[in-house]
This record gives C-alpha cells, sequence and structure tokens, in this order.
C-alpha cells in the first residue's frame, strides 16, 4: 500500500488455486482425466489485484503444471516470476485482466524490515484447524516494497507485508469462514486472524511485531462490526472492546470474498488495517461456483 493509501497491489502465487472452480470440479470427479487424484499443479496462477487512484484491475489466470517451474529460490506461473535476490523478494508479472482482457504488467520489490519469528529467522507456523492440516505463516510482518508497473503507467512506493498458507484438504472442509487483518501503526504491525472452524470451534490470532523483529501477543480482541457489503457479506474486525472501526475503502467485493482499508484499534493504538472477510459457505454454494468463471482466465 502506497504511504499516501491511494495506490495497493496485492499478488498471490496460487500452486492448487484454492478458488478455482474447475480444481474444485476435478477434486469431485477424483481425477484430472487420467484416473489419478486431481493434481493441483494442474491448477496454477499468479493472481494481481491492482488498487489505482483512476482504476482498479484484477487478473487471474489459471495455468496447467506445463507452465510452472520451481527452484529453491524461484517461482514462475506462465509469464510472471516471484524470486528471491540479494535478500529481496523481486516479483515480475506480465497479466491479462478479467473479465475485460487488458494488460496488467510492472515488477514489485520487497524488502523486510523485521523477519517473522522463529529459530534462524525461520517463520512460526500457526495451525489454523485442530489437525494442523491448515497453517498459516508470517514471513515477512514488516516490509517496504517498490512498485514499478508499465501497464498501466504508474510507480509507488509504500509498507508491505508477506505471508504463506499451506494445506493438505480444500478450505471448506476445515472452515465455515475467517477474518484476517494487517494493522500498520506508528510502532508496527497487528495481525490477526479470526477462523470459524466447520466442527464449531473458534480460532482468533492476534500478534504484534515491532521494527526490531520483536513479537508479542495483544490483549484479547473482539469482533466489532465494519458493515456490509453490497453482495450482502457481513464484515467485522478482531479489534479493542468498545472499539469502533471505520470503513475507509472496500476494494474486492464479490459474493464470498471481501478486501477493505479501514481504521481500528489495537492495544489501544490506533491502525490503517488491510482486512479481508471470506465465507466459505457461500464458496461452495453453486451459483457461487456458476459466477467464479467470470473472474478468471484459463489456459489449456
Amino acid at each position: 500500500m502506497s504511504d499516501d493509501r491511494r495506490c495497493a497491489i496485492t499478488i498471490i502465487a496460487l500452486l492448487g488455486s484454492v478458488f478455482s472452480p474447475y480444481y474444485a470440479r476435478a477434486r469431485a470427479r477424483g481425477a484430472d482425466g487420467d484416473g489419478d487424484d486431481a493434481d493441483p499443479l494442474m491448477h496454477c496462477s499468479m493472481n494481481v489485484a491492482l488498487y489505482g487512484p483512476r482504476a482498479d484491475r484484477w487478473a487471474l489466470t489459471e495455468r496447467p503444471r506445463g507452465a510452472v517451474f520451481r527452484s529453491q529460490r524461484s517461482l514462475a506461473i506462465g509469464p510472471s516470476l516471484m524470486e528471491w535476490s540479494g535478500g529481496e523478494l523481486r516479483v515480475a508479472f506480465d497479466e491479462t485482466t478479467a473479465p475485460f482482457p487488458t494488460r496488467l504488467a510492472g515488477s514489485v520489490r520487497l524488502r523486510a524490515e523485521a523477519a517473522g519469528p522463529g529459530a534462524g529467522g525461520a517463520p512460526a507456523a500457526v495451525a489454523l484447524d485442530r489437525e494442523g492440516r491448515h497453517r498459516w505463516a508470517p514471513l515477512a510482518p514488516i516490509a517496504r516494497a517498490e512498485v514499478e508497473l508499465t501497464h498501466p503507467s504508474l510507480r509507488f512506493t509504500g509498507s508491505a507485508y508477506l505471508d504463506t498458507n499451506a494445506g493438505d484438504e480444500p478450505l471448506d472442509r476445515a472452515f465455515q469462514s475467517w477474518t484476517w487483518s494487517r494493522a500498520l501503526g506508528a510502532d508496527g504491525v497487528a495481525l490477526t486472524y479470526d477462523v470459524q472452524r466447520r466442527d464449531g470451534t473458534r480460532l482468533l490470532v492476534g500478534r504484534a511485531f515491532d521494527a526490531g523483529g520483536g513479537a508479542r501477543e495483544l490483549p484479547p480482541l473482539f469482533p466489532r462490526p465494519l458493515g456490509g457489503t453490497r453482495w450482502g457479506m457481513e464484515r467485522s474486525i478482531a479489534a479493542d472492546l468498545g472499539s469502533s472501526p471505520r470503513l475507509l475503502r472496500t476494494y474486492e467485493d464479490t459474493p464470498f470474498y471481501a478486501r477493505s482499508l479501514a481504521a481500528a484499534t489495537f492495544g489501544g493504538k490506533a491502525a490503517t488495517v488491510v482486512h479481508e472477510a471470506l465465507s466459505l459457505d457461500r464458496f461452495v454454494s453453486p451459483w457461487v461456483q456458476f459466477l467464479l468463471p467470470f473472474r478468471m482466465r484459463r489456459e489449456p
């Protein structure tokens, strides 16, 4: 997100695109046409979402394993590449938007200001479900990024964040919904993950990170209303009890997912919050599965 909050970009490398209707169908069939179990590498994407001062752009193209190349320090999906180089994560992308095809191309250079916690600098993974089949790790809770786009022509710098999620089963088997947030304050960031599990239990993670690499648990947080979306999804932020979060901008408004910019307080400190809300119950509904292909492209 740019320092003036006028621009933002999100890039997600998906090895086994969890929100792909085609991957869901392959899992339901139990095969990818050759009698083997559904292959996640047949459903990979480099999702790029740009939120600019004049217009937003969204690119999500699903590609098969022949378009995926991996090494210890790099990942390429089609024409887009993520690579660690000289202590930086460098991302170069050249994608086509959906549903209306335009070019979305450029580069991002991300450098961590404070690494995530863990022995030897390795991130500490958090199990989001009871069985440990779904794991989340904040690799760089505090970072800076330089963004340079050629299509459209745009440059900005600002605060950044890098994490990873891994799973051994479809998300909707383990979860009903979740909200996640990254709150940027004057002296660090606060991360929250509020997960409603399919078995009726709940997990609320709240951690603060400072520029020196220190981490601590946040005081008790409570779901605070943020208002509904045009698709009727309710949004809430895990924040201070009695606080009143304020919606600043809705980045993504879909039938099952919302990405937003908000203002809230954590541990008594004001922060600017990037927030997401996800409903897996909505995601698996037939009408949402029918709509999903309109927001993505697919290459054979």
